[in-house]
């Protein structure tokens, strides 16, 4: 595997990426596919399509205000065209020719892109890296009401997987985890989110 690569469950028009949040946002996003009061539309909002580096960030479901996993498919065109958006949170050689170009860049970002260590099904930092994307105030409303195809609540798995990790049984847990697979970008997109 690369050291910075996207992997996700998708198909040919769809993308999943993951958030997690309490019952009083959930339930209602869950309900109506989309986000409403009190998840912010003011502030940054940061997706994922890892779905273990999620469950290390959340503690499969544990930490207060994350107690419910969302699986959110939302339009590949979005997807790209966020991506196509997306200013590292940290200034790179090869993307930027100094860091105050990087700096004026990142101030005017409306998406924001880091790389985490990718998480393993026991919790292990992996040496390849796993995507966020912050999608800034300017474009929450855009995700919020027309990006998003389907949310659902993938909490009942989330605690099934935790049960089977509890009791060592990774085999079975592995078996549960959403399909992820290489998701390829263009060429510009690579070298502008550090992907070469």
């Amino acid at each position: 595997m690369k050291e910075n690569e996207i992997r996700a469950d998708y198909d040919r028009d769809t993308i999943v990426v993951y958030q997690a949040y309490n019952a009083e946002i959930a339930l209602p996003a869950v309900k109506d596919n989309k986000f409403s009061a009190p998840f912010s539309l003011t502030r940054m909002t940061w997706i994922k399509p890892s779905f273990l580096w999620l469950m290390e960030r959340s503690n499969y479901g544990k930490k207060p205000g994350q107690e419910f996993t969302l699986a959110i498919r939302i339009k590949r065109s979005a997807w790209e065209f966020a991506l196509s958006q997306g200013v590292l949170t940290h200034p790179d050689a090869a993307t930027h020719k100094n860091s105050a170009a990087w700096a004026d860049s990142f101030e005017k970002a409306k998406v924001h892109v880091q790389w985490d260590p990718e998480r393993s099904l026991r919790g292990a930092k992996m040496e390849n890296r796993s995507i966020q994307v912050g999608i800034s105030r300017h474009l929450i409303e855009v995700y919020n009401n027309e990006w998003i195809v389907e949310i659902q609540d993938y909490s009942p798995l989330v605690r099934k997987i935790q049960e089977f990790r509890k009791a060592g049984n990774f085999d079975r847990a592995r078996k549960l985890l959403p399909n992820e697979k290489v998701y390829e970008v263009p060429a510009e997109i690579k070298k502008k989110l550090a992907m070469d």
